[in-house]
């Protein structure tokens, strides 16, 4: 039975994952700020099939607090085989650039809270079994763009943290696979107009993460197309790329 630590389980990739999974019958230990959320999900995977389905309620983006949260985690339900780490804001853009306290709240969710997050599971893990930390990151990452160049700088940090633990980690018990999704259609997308092809459900991603997974793949751009669409906007000279309006 696989046990799954889900860090931020009321997002809406984390949920459809953790259904994926709990038809498998894997179990769950499910963390965020509200209790009454987490019950719902908890009782939700149960019904789809999951093993059990346990709630932590925790700020996970309380940078001071994590250290003691992953003991209290560990002590309380032993080491998980699986992590994902799924929590984020995307936030205001023109907001953060003219508010200090916005733009630091911006960073330490989305890369510093993360970032520590990831560490606290690796230290002084009591087993040196298998261990599978799934990373949602953003195609925003990949090139600072006008729009989002906070948010997008924040998840780069994190890809390249990543990056840095599947080089330390490689040949060993521990992966590390980075998912850069592209537009989603979830309540932290909700302000945004949708339409189009280039937008994907949550449980599209999730199938998506799902494969990743069993093919042990280390980065999965998702859908398939934001590969090509972020190779192309990576590879324009800055002449055009300037122009752009994105």
């Amino acid at each position: 039975m696989t046990r799954i630590l889900v860090l931020g389980a009321t997002s809406a990739i984390a949920q459809a994952y953790a259904r994926r999974r709990a038809a498998q019958g894997a179990s769950f230990v499910l963390t965020g700020r509200r209790e009454d959320r987490l019950a719902a999900i908890a009782a939700d995977l149960k019904a789809v099939g999951a093993a059990s389905a346990e709630s932590f309620a925790v700020d996970l983006a309380a940078c001071e607090g994590i250290e003691a949260a992953a003991r209290d985690l560990r002590a309380r339900f032993g080491e998980p085989d699986e992590v994902i780490i799924a929590y984020g804001v995307l936030g205001d853009q023109e907001r953060a650039e003219k508010d200090l306290t916005e733009a630091r709240a911006l960073l330490e969710t989305n890369f510093t809270s993360a970032a520590l997050w990831t560490l606290a599971v690796l230290k002084d893990r009591a087993t040196q079994g298998p261990l599978t930390i799934i990373a949602i990151g953003s195609v925003a990452g990949d090139k600072g763009r006008a729009s989002n160049f906070i948010y997008g700088s924040a998840k780069a940090g994190f890809d390249r943290f990543l990056e840095g633990l599947q080089h330390k980690y490689d040949g060993s018990a521990v992966r590390v696979i980075r998912v850069k999704p592209g537009f989603v259609d979830t309540p932290m997308t909700a302000h945004i107009k949708k339409g189009g092809l280039l937008w994907a459900t949550p449980d599209r991603v999730a199938a998506d993460i799902e494969r990743a997974v069993s093919k042990r793949r280390r980065v999965v751009y998702t859908p398939w197309f934001w590969w090509v669409i972020m190779t192309i906007i990576c590879s324009l000279p800055w002449f055009v790329f300037k122009r752009l309006k994105v």
